[in-house]
């Protein structure tokens, strides 16, 4: 990298400095967590154990958040400085530590203006990851389980808890369904972005002729709401089933049918819970789920007629999948959206999203 370069480096993170002070909104940020801190030392603060940590988790975010900006702006005056002694004296190793400087904040400015992306009403919640196979029989299920294992290492390598809601596994291999819980914050604001259709390209390992054959599995993702967020489900537009769980062995599962089935029959959305003990645990966890759902399916609607009003047209079906994964016959991952290629199918597999995600919050920048 030569100085012009290095300079427009500088040039770029300064500008980005600006955009984030803009996003951000430093003083407001401040006067909420001046808020917080104060709701924090009123008496029966700790009376709802779960209303107080996510009072804590969110003064602790917006903290860390302040802190990193500043942190930003120390390493931006440090590097104009360090550009300013390369540029009186042409030293190669002043050079090369502070090319290796501007690489490393380069990193630290993207990752920050990735988290200041996350500010959908409902980006901070816990996030519900549901994986459905198409057509295609164990080719597609094995897919599904290839895409749960991938989910989950992602979520692991970012700190996120996962709990199992529904699992219901594939007559051969792989899973006809599984819903997951995935826990932490931002989690939902992240995953958003893998909603739709995954499309695999591989030489089927259940094919003795060898033929090349192509999958489709369904990724739907909901934010768990908050219980605060009144969402109306009528007794009567819902039929519940219960049934025993087929997850693995336990005192409870698999000997009480206390798995749960909800069928919303308004809108045909069908959901199941079977990782609590008790049938009323599950069906507690189960219509929160199909009320995530429900309010998935308006905000949905309310996007629709705002793009009927502009014009847009998107397609909806398996033919407008938002990713392929290539493994023949050759290796690739492609984000339709945005275009995104990643010649690495087995990094992406182990978990390694990053790319895709972090594009697909900047579409609207």
């Amino acid at each position: 990298m030569d100085l012009p370069e290095m300079k427009h480096e500088i040039d770029e993170m300064e500008t980005s400095l600006q955009k984030f002070r803009g996003l951000f909104d430093l003083d407001n940020k401040k006067a909420r967590i001046a808020e917080l801190e104060e709701r924090m030392t009123m008496p029966g603060f700790w009376d709802d154990n779960e209303k107080a940590q996510k009072v804590i988790d969110e003064s602790n975010d917006l903290k860390a958040k302040v802190d990193n900006l500043g942190e930003l702006e120390s390493r931006f005056e440090d590097l104009q400085v360090a550009y300013e002694l390369v540029k009186e004296d042409d030293d190669a190793e002043l050079k090369d530590e502070l090319e290796e400087s501007l690489t490393e904040a380069g990193q630290a400015f993207r990752q920050y203006e990735t988290r200041l992306l996350l500010s959908g009403p409902h980006d901070k919640s816990n996030a519900i990851l549901e994986l459905h196979p198409g057509a295609g029989g164990t080719e597609a299920q094995d897919w599904a389980s290839m895409l749960l294992r991938m989910y989950t290492r992602w979520a692991e390598s970012k700190g996120f808890a996962v709990e199992t809601l529904d699992y219901l596994p594939g007559d051969e291999a792989g899973v006809k369904s599984v819903t997951l819980l995935i826990k932490g914050l931002d989690a939902y604001g992240y995953l958003k972005a893998e909603k739709g259709i995954h499309r695999l390209v591989r030489i089927s390992p259940f094919d003795a002729a060898g033929r090349r054959h192509t999958s489709f599995v369904s990724c739907e993702v909901t934010p768990e709401l908050d219980d605060d967020i009144d969402i109306e489900v009528r007794p009567e537009d819902v039929k519940m089933d219960v049934f025993r769980s087929s997850g693995a062995g336990g005192q409870h599962i698999n000997k009480t049918s206390s798995a749960v089935r909800l069928t919303h029959i308004p809108t045909g959305i069908v959901v199941s819970c079977q990782s609590e003990r008790s049938q009323f645990q599950n069906r507690d966890q189960a219509m929160k789920m199909l009320k995530s759902r429900l309010y998935q399916l308006e905000e949905e609607k309310r996007e629709a007629e705002k793009a009927a009003l502009h014009g847009e047209q998107k397609e909806i079906g398996w033919g407008s999948q938002i990713r392929s994964y290539v493994f023949h016959p050759y290796s690739m991952v492609k984000d339709h959206r945005t275009n995104v290629e990643v010649g690495d199918v087995n990094r992406v597999m182990d978990g390694d999203l990053d790319p895709f995600i972090d594009a697909y919050l900047r579409l609207n920048l």
